[in-house]
Parts: structure tokens; C-alpha cells; sequence
């Protein structure tokens, strides 16, 4: 691999006697892993379907694996698992940003640079589907994939928005509990997976990012709660992204600091050194307090973790949060239909589900023309939003019937529905023919049915007559 001249030079300056070994892991492959998706199952019960062979765990996140290179990843992306959400496919060091941001459930969340999406359903799953998790993402086609993602992996509770973190901070004022800030940046750090990151890199670039951090960090700030936790990350080794960008933060916001976190093997320290912007910034002008916080920030190098180079920060905002008040947003609660409007859905949900989606709660079925969802308790006003995604799309309201969406089916467990069709047996060709779009072979009652592969949900069949018709949606069907 050909890397800048300019790029090896800094690393050099920086890493000092690890800097051979620096260059030298570009001459390794890259690490490939997997992530379980907890809300569609536990982590015992995947390992026992032993589908995979050569899994190793990630030190970081107990539901990480790295998979084995002989296990190709065209068989592990193409896989019907994958398509059921049963995992997400993400690179081990990416892992480690929502792993140190500690989501919990009942938690008011914000993925502020969310796309594709790996690191919010890593946070979905912390949070168990309870509280409100909003995934943002600026750019429309990106916010696109992000969305489906969110899908894919079954997410009640998330909010997808389009929008730019000024807007955001317009209407989120001190709202969220926890704020992950996973920044554009230069992408040095993907230098051994993405040769595009090494033809694009500049130091124009590196400048230009670090002043759009700056406007993103200063954008979360306005949107976290006091005694809140914000988690800053990127995928680069530059400076002036990493301690700088957290440095020049910690100046303008003297009410933050970064917390001592408990490190992982092979993860480094930050360095207050590196704390410059082409020398505009200098170490010395630093405060004693901040120099000591940049001590706690984290990088992970390739030639020390199994994964790609990234950096992170865990901050703590000063404060306590309010104990014991219920915390509106500024624009106040979703208001949504009233059941009478929706009889169709209750009529579904009465005769293909074991659960009232609805049970304990009033006001939380939003309509948009014919499309109903099921919105996150106490979900924030979406007013003047661009919004991709309301929680969880539960179909189309139809002439005297409902007909339920594929989020809805990948968003349920097995025992949840009432009527069911199993595809494995023992081989992948049922599940390849669902996924294809071919009706199958059925005997058995008329109506809605839940298809699960392995006992995961992964779409709906309606049976008709000695066939069951697939509802599986066009635009996922796959070539066989």
C-alpha cells in the first residue's frame, strides 16, 4: 500500500520507536467481525446454532465476534440471519465508541452522526427497545441506509432524522441523557480497508474537519442534559481531530471533563503533545486541567488491537440531572390517533399476535395517510422535522383491513405471533426461495403467518389455499 509522504512523516513524529510496527500491520489484512443482535435473541442462543465457525470475542462488547477469514464475507453478509437482523456486521473498533457511551434502558439518546448505522443498533441493544434513541444523519442518501438498518435489526424505539446538528440543537435543548458524536473526520484510521480514504486525504481535509467537529461538538453540547455523558470518536490518527478537537471543546466548554475509563488490552492513551492545529494551538497554552483530561482519551492503533485505527473521548457534563421531574422537550409530545380511527390494526393484532403492541399505553399510534406506527413513550414533537423513521412501522391501513409491514415482522420474536412457518430444515433452500420471492408450498389455515428461519422472524406469508403467497418486499428480494 502507497501512503502519503506527508501522512508516513507525522505517524513517524508521533509513534517514534512503535512507528515501524505502525507501518508494518498495513502489510496485514484486516479485521472482519460480527455483532449480535440482542433484541432478536440472546448471545447463547446464536453460539448454539453454530453457524459460524472460528468465532472469537471482541474484547469491548461481549456480543462481538471476529469471524474467521476463511469464513468469506459474501457468505456471512448474504447469509438469511443477516437478512433476519440476527446480526450486524461491523469492524471490531468501531464496536468501541457505544460500548463507552453505556446506553440504558428508559434513556433519551442521540446518535448524532448515525449512518450506516452499526453503532446505533449496538445502542439499541443496550437500551432494550425502552426509551426514545434518535439517529441522525445529514445526508439524505446515507439517512436512507441508516433507516434500513434500523429496520433490519427489529428497533422500536428510534427516531431517524435528516437533519443538520444545528437543527437539531434547535429543538432538542438539553434533552438527551447520553450524546455519541461518532464525527466525519479524514478516515486515516481506514487506511488498510479503504484505499478511496487513502487517494482522498489531504491536509486541506484534515483542517476542514476539525473546524466542522468543532460546530458538531459545540451543536451536542446545546442538546446534553447537565450530568449527561457525550462519547466524541473518529476513524483517524490526525491531531487535529483527536486530542486537538477535544482540547479546543474543553476551552470553549470549561464545564466538561473526560472521564478515566478502564482501558482494554492493547489501547493507548491520549497524548497532550498532539494537542496542536498546524502550531495555532500550542500544548502550552493548554490548562492544567485540560492537559490532564486529554491524558484519558483513548486511541487504538493497528499494530497494537485487532481493528482499525480509531480515537474516542468519554466526556461528563457538570451537573446533576433533575431527580424525580419529568423532563419535557421544548416542542412539547407527539400527539397521536385515537384507537376508533386504527380499528383495522386492532383487529389485526387480535387475530395474528400474543401481545397488545399498544398495552398500557395511550397516545402512542402516530398515522401519516395510510401508514401507522407505533411511536416511543413520550416521543418529542416531529414538527418541522425531516424524519425518515417514527419507531416502529407497523403497516398500511387499508380498505376495511390492515396488512403489516416487514418492520413490524423483524421487529417481533416468534412467541409473540400466533400463527408461524419455520423454513429451516437442515438446508438453506426454503429460506433462499422465500428470499427470492417464491410462493411456497403450504397446507394449513388462511391468514398471516409470522416465517421465521433458525426461530428468527424474517418477514410475513399470508396462506391461501395450498400455497403460502410471500410478502417478502420486492426490493429485498435476492437473485437465486
Amino acid at each position: 500500500m502507497i501512503l502519503p509522504e506527508e501522512f508516513k512523516s507525522r505517524m513517524q513524529d508521533m509513534l517514534g520507536e512503535a512507528y515501524p510496527a505502525f507501518i508494518r500491520s498495513y502489510e496485514t489484512t484486516s479485521h472482519s467481525a460480527l455483532r449480535i443482535n440482542t433484541l432478536k435473541g440472546t448471545r447463547e442462543q446464536f453460539l448454539d446454532k453454530a453457524v459460524f465457525s472460528g468465532l472469537r470475542e471482541v474484547a469491548w462488547e461481549e456480543n462481538g465476534f471476529y469471524y474467521s477469514k476463511q469464513q468469506s464475507v459474501v457468505r456471512v453478509g448474504k447469509h438469511p440471519l443477516h437478512e433476519a437482523g440476527v446480526y450486524y456486521i461491523q469492524e471490531p473498533s468501531a464496536m468501541v465508541p457505544a460500548a463507552y457511551l453505556e446506553a440504558k434502558p428508559q434513556e433519551r439518546v442521540l446518535d448524532l452522526c448515525a449512518a450506516p448505522g452499526g453503532k446505533s443498533t449496538q445502542t439499541a441493544c443496550y437500551m432494550q427497545n425502552q426509551g426514545i434513541l434518535v439517529c441522525n444523519e445529514i445526508h439524505p442518501a446515507r439517512a436512507k441506509i441508516l433507516s434500513e438498518n434500523i429496520e433490519r435489526m427489529g428497533i422500536r424505539n428510534a427516531l431517524v432524522t435528516n437533519e443538520t446538528p444545528q437543527r437539531l440543537a434547535e429543538v432538542f435543548g438539553g434533552y438527551f441523557d447520553r450524546v455519541l458524536v461518532d464525527a466525519p473526520c479524514s478516515g486515516e484510521g481506514m487506511f488498510r480497508k479503504n484505499q478511496e480514504a487513502v487517494a482522498e486525504w489531504n491536509l486541506e481535509n484534515i483542517q476542514l474537519c476539525a473546524e466542522r467537529q468543532d460546530e458538531i461538538l459545540d451543536c451536542a453540547d446545546r442538546m446534553l442534559r447537565s450530568g449527561g455523558r457525550l462519547v466524541y470518536s473518529t476513524c483517524t490518527f490526525a491531531p487535529e481531530e483527536n486530542e486537538g478537537s477535544i482540547a479546543r471543546f474543553l476551552m470553549r466548554h470549561p464545564d466538561y471533563h473526560v472521564l478515566a475509563v478502564p482501558l482494554y488490552s492493547g489501547m493507548a492513551a491520549g497524548n497532550p503533545q498532539w494537542a496542536w492545529i498546524h502550531n495555532s494551538v500550542l500544548t502550552q497554552q493548554l490548562e492544567p486541567q485540560c492537559r490532564a483530561s486529554l491524558e484519558h482519551t483513548i486511541h487504538l492503533f493497528p499494530h497494537l488491537v485487532e481493528g482499525e485505527g480509531h480515537f474516542l473521548a468519554v466526556l461528563h457534563k457538570a451537573g446533576e440531572a433533575e431527580s424525580n421531574i419529568q423532563r419535557f422537550p421544548p416542542k412539547g409530545i407527539q400527539m397521536g390517533v385515537k384507537a376508533k380511527e386504527v380499528k383495522e390494526f386492532f383487529q389485526f393484532q387480535k387475530e395474528s399476535l400474543n401481545l397488545d403492541l399498544t398495552e398500557g399505553r395511550d397516545n402512542c399510534l402516530l398515522r401519516f395517510g395510510d401508514q401507522l406506527y407505533l411511536m416511543p413513550l413520550d416521543m418529542p414533537s416531529i414538527n418541522q422535522l425531516k424524519v425518515l423513521r417514527i419507531g416502529l412501522h407497523l403497516g398500511t391501513l387499508k380498505k376495511k383491513r390492515f396488512e403489516p409491514s416487514h418492520a413490524l415482522a423483524l421487529a417481533l420474536n416468534r412467541e409473540e405471533a400466533k400463527y408461524t412457518m419455520e423454513l429451516y430444515q437442515g438446508d438453506n433452500t426454503a429460506a433462499q426461495a422465500y428470499l427470492s420471492g417464491q410462493v411456497l408450498p403450504f397446507e394449513g389455515e388462511k391468514g398471516w403467518r409470522l416465517i421465521t428461519y433458525m426461530g428468527y422472524s424474517i418477514g410475513w406469508g399470508k396462506g391461501a389455499g395450498q400455497t403460502m403467497k410471500n410478502h417478502y418486499p420486492k426490493g429485498l428480494r435476492k437473485n437465486v
